[in-house]
């Protein structure tokens, strides 16, 4: 059995790859935000056509083949070493700590352009799965019905589901330095990604884009509900993802070193 890394160790190596990650220069930093916010959104047409094409047959059950055909764009985002809002919390953090306040703008940097550049590189492979044929017709109404009814839901259950949605995605950058293996790292991916469509809990780019593409094929969603919703949704990301995982595991590793 391979040996366990104990929590200090864990942050080191987070430190070290938020290093990487807050040093980026712009055009490498917005490039690799584009790819994942298109990488991602092959995970959500998947979903789509599949939760479509099972649910005629197996009713519920279509959401978990969904949701099982959703992970491998996690997988993807993992493998090319692609920025995803929200899943560069935790490791840019920790890199923060170490650094002091000096890192602050860095961070900020960081965030704010994954955020941007998610939404754009998604975007705009939505508009090209929006050409009429490019998506199957009963993937095309799962994804219409997936945007009409979470646009639609109460902002205390955006916010919510964006607490949720947040906290895994970020457990995923932590779990992703403490194991050594790569295959080990491609198996938490999915296993995220299954659980994040599962839920289904919202994190703010995979959500916006999966309502995006919806209302692009016909949904009926305005811009001031989806507007709300990306703010209601970013703001729970940013407890879940800050507030229940970076922070804790931050102390862990400063508890551990005392």
């Amino acid at each position: 059995m391979a040996e366990q890394l104990d929590p200090e160790e864990i942050f080191e190596r987070a430190v070290a790859e938020g290093e990487r990650r807050l040093d980026q220069s712009t055009l490498e930093l917005a490039s690799t935000s584009f790819i994942a916010g298109f990488t991602v959104l092959f995970g959500v047409v998947a979903l789509g056509i599949v939760e479509g094409l099972v649910e005629p047959t197996a009713g519920h059950a279509a959401r978990v083949a969904g949701a099982l055909a959703f992970a491998p764009g996690v997988v993807f985002l993992v493998a090319g070493r692609t920025e995803l809002f929200n899943e560069n919390f935790s490791d840019p953090a920790a890199a923060a700590v170490d650094r002091g306040t000096a890192a602050v703008p860095s961070l900020l940097r960081l965030w704010t352009l994954t955020f941007v550049f998610n939404l754009l590189g998604g975007g705009l492979l939505a508009l090209v799965f929006a050409v009429d044929g490019a998506i199957p017709p009963v993937g095309a109404d799962a994804l219409q019905r997936f945007a009409e009814e979470t646009a639609h839901r109460p902002a205390r259950t955006w916010f919510t589901r964006g607490v949720a949605g947040g906290a895994l995605v970020s457990l995923l950058s932590f779990l992703v330095v403490s194991v050594r293996g790569d295959g080990s790292r491609l198996w938490l991916a999915y296993a995220v990604g299954v659980m994040l469509a599962l839920g289904p809990f919202d994190h703010v780019v995979v959500s916006i884009l999966h309502v995006v593409l919806g209302t692009l094929l016909g949904a009926t969603v305005g811009v001031r509900r989806l507007a709300a919703m990306t703010a209601v949704v970013t703001a729970g990301n940013l407890v879940g993802g800050l507030g229940l995982v970076t922070v804790t595991h931050v102390t862990q590793a400063m508890g551990a070193a005392e």
